[in-house]
């Protein structure tokens, strides 16, 4: 969650895995996934910042008490790395 803060200046906190775009026009806009709209006192860079700290937090949490970070898993059209330098099946 990030606080953000309404253009009423009432606090707001956001669930940043919901984000789906945010853009100035020329007040702060958040798009959720769900189509809703939050206008926010916060520049696009400052929300994009608070999400950044948001998730490098969690992530720093998860590795002080004992959760791996979870490896890349390579998108539908990228290729797998060759497990030999050769190219050749082994086994």
């Amino acid at each position: 969650m990030v606080q953000l803060t309404r253009l009423n200046s009432h606090p707001l906190l956001l669930n940043a895995d919901l984000i789906k775009f945010v853009e100035e026009s020329p007040d702060t806009v958040i798009t959720l996934v769900t189509g809703e709209k939050v206008v926010v006192r916060e520049s696009a860079e400052q929300v994009v910042e608070k999400v950044v700290e948001f998730r490098r937090l969690l992530l720093t949490n998860s590795v002080l008490i004992g959760y791996p970070i979870p490896p890349v898993i390579p998108s539908e059209g990228s290729k797998p790395e060759p497990e030999s330098g050769d190219g050749e099946s082994h086994g």
